[in-house]
C-alpha cells in the first residue's frame, strides 16, 4: 500500500454508515476514535455551570439519538458481594434524572467497562462482560440477548454495513482474543468468529480507505493488528506493524485513533488495577479485592509513549516527558486540522502537546489526566480530567500552546479512564464510577 493511499477521513463531517445520524452516537463519537465535537465550546468566553448525580453505579459512556434523546450505559462497580449487571439508562440531557432504564443485563459475571451505541435501525446495543444486547430506545426492555466469549468484552461498533464488532479483552500470555461480528437484527454471527496471533487489551476502531475497503484495527500485544472486512467474515490482513517486543521495558497499547496518514496508540497501558482485574475470573471477582488504583507504580521501567504507525508500516515515538515508569488508562487524541496529537502519563502525572509531523514535543502542562477526553477542533480546545487532592477536575486546554483555559469541579471524586461526551449546547457530559455529570459554558 502507498503512504498516499492511507488517509483517514474525520468522524464529524464523514460517520460511519451503521450508527444513527446523530453528532454522538457511539464512544469516541465514531469509528476512528477521533473523540472531535462539532462546533465551539469558547470556554475561555463563557462560565462553567455543573450538574452532578450521585449514581452508585460504575457509568462507562454517554450517547445520543434524536435530540433531547440521550443515554448513559455501563456496568456494577461489583468486585465483591452480589453479582454484577449491565444496565443501560435514557435520562434528560439537562437535570441528568433517569427516564428510562433497562432491566439488569447478563454480563457472566465479569465486571468492566463495556460500551454502547445507537445503529441505524434506531435500537440501542451494549455490549457489557460475556453478553451482547439489542435494546428498545423509548423504554429500554431487551429485544434480544447474545452470550459471548466468556470473558470481558471492550468495544462495540457498528461497521458501514449495519453489522456489529466487538472483542474480548486479554492481557498478554492470556491469549488468545477473539474477535466476533453480529447481525444487527438477529444477533446471529457472520462468518466465523477470528482468533487473533495476540492477545489484544484495547479497544477496536474502523476505517473505510480510499477504494471503498472496511478495515478494523486491533492492538496486539507486540503489533497493531489489522482485519480486513469481507461479507463471509473478517480476515486478518499483512499490515502489522511492531510496536513493543516481548524483552522492552513497555507496558501494552489501549485503543487506536485512527486519523490523519497514521494509527495512533500509546503503550503502558496494562497498569497493576487492569492486571488485578483480568487476572480473575470471572474478570473483576473477588473474594477479597485488592487496592484497585492506577496511581500505583507499574512493573516496568520504561516512559510513557506515543505511538505513530505510518502505511509503511514504520512506527514512530516521542517520550513526551521521558519520566520512569509511565502509564495510562486512556488512548490518544489527535487533531489533525491542528497538526496536534495530545498524550499524557496518568501515573507520573503531565500532559503534552506533540507535533504530528516531526513528533516533537510542542508544550507541557501540569497535571493529571486519565479519561477519554474531547476536542472541539474549530475551537481549539480539548477537555480532559485532572485528579488532584482526592476531586476530579475538568480542564479545558488550548491544544496548540498548552493554555489552561478552564478548571471546574465536576463534584466527583472518583476518576478512571471513562468517556467524555460533547454536547450540542457547549457542554460536556462526564462518566466515572459513582458519578455522571454535565458541564455546560454559558
Amino acid at each position: 500500500m502507498a503512504v498516499a493511499d492511507f488517509a483517514f477521513l474525520l468522524d464529524r463531517p464523514r460517520p460511519c454508515g451503521g450508527y444513527w445520524p446523530s453528532h454522538w452516537p457511539a464512544e469516541c463519537g465514531g469509528n476512528r476514535r477521533q473523540k472531535a465535537a462539532v462546533g465551539r465550546l469558547d470556554a475561555r468566553s463563557g462560565t462553567a455551570a455543573v450538574t452532578t448525580r450521585s449514581t452508585g453505579r460504575w457509568d462507562v459512556m454517554v450517547v445520543t439519538r434524536e435530540p433531547g434523546e440521550w443515554y448513559v450505559g455501563g456496568t456494577m462497580p461489583a468486585f465483591t458481594g452480589p453479582p454484577p449487571h449491565g444496565w443501560v439508562e435514557r435520562f434528560d440531557p439537562v437535570t441528568l434524572e433517569a427516564l428510562a432504564v433497562s432491566p439488569a443485563l447478563p454480563c457472566g459475571d465479569h465486571v468492566w467497562c463495556g460500551a454502547i451505541l445507537v445503529h441505524r435501525n434506531g435500537c440501542v446495543y451494549s455490549v457489557n462482560g460475556s453478553y451482547l444486547h439489542r435494546l428498545d430506545p423509548i423504554d429500554l426492555h431487551i429485544e434480544s440477548e447474545r452470550a459471548l466469549v466468556d470473558c470481558s468484552h471492550n468495544g462495540l461498533l457498528a461497521l458501514s454495513d449495519g453489522t456489529l464488532v466487538t472483542k474480548d479483552l486479554r492481557l498478554e500470555g492470556q491469549g488468545p482474543t477473539t474477535v466476533s461480528r453480529f447481525d444487527p437484527e438477529t444477533l446471529e454471527p457472520v462468518g466465523d468468529p477470528i482468533v487473533l496471533p495476540e492477545e489484544s487489551m484495547g479497544r477496536i476502531a474502523a476505517d473505510v480507505d480510499p477504494f471503498g475497503v472496511e478495515h478494523v484495527y486491533v492492538p496486539g500485544t507486540e503489533h497493531l493488528l489489522r482485519l480486513r472486512v469481507e461479507p463471509a467474515g473478517l480476515v486478518l490482513d499483512d499490515f502489522q506493524p511492531r510496536y513493543r517486543t516481548p524483552a522492552s521495558e513497555q507496558g501494552l497499547a489501549w485503543d487506536a485513533c485512527l486519523s490523519g496518514d497514521a494509527v495512533w496508540v500509546m503503550d503502558n497501558g496494562d497498569v497493576p488495577s487492569v492486571r488485578h482485574i483480568h487476572t480473575t475470573f470471572p474478570n473483576g471477582r473477588f473474594d477479597d479485592p485488592p487496592f484497585l488504583s492506577w496511581r500505583q507504580p507499574v512493573p516496568w521501567r520504561g516512559p510513557q509513549r506515543l505511538l505513530r504507525a505510518g502505511a509503511d508500516g514504520k512506527v514512530r515515538e516521542v517520550a513526551p516527558f521521558g519520566t520512569p515508569g509511565g502509564g495510562i488508562i486512556a488512548p490518544p487524541v489527535v487533531v489533525p486540522e491542528r497538526r496536534i496529537a495530545i498524550a499524557w502519563d496518568s501515573v507520573n502525572g503531565g500532559l503534552a502537546g506533540v507535533a504530528i509531523d516531526e513528533m516533537e514535543v510542542r508544550w507541557q502542562l501540569d497535571v493529571r489526566p486519565s479519561m477519554q477526553p474531547v476536542v472541539f477542533p474549530d475551537s481549539g480546545e480539548l477537555v480532559t480530567n485532572d485528579f488532584c487532592d482526592g476531586v476530579d477536575w475538568l480542564v479545558v486546554v488550548d491544544v496548540e500552546t498548552g493554555e489552561l483555559l478552564d478548571r471546574v469541579d465536576t463534584g466527583s471524586r472518583i476518576a478512571n479512564g471513562m468517556f467524555l461526551t460533547a454536547g450540542l449546547e457547549r457542554d460536556v457530559y462526564y462518566c466515572s464510577t459513582l458519578t455522571l455529570a454535565r458541564v455546560a459554558w454559558h
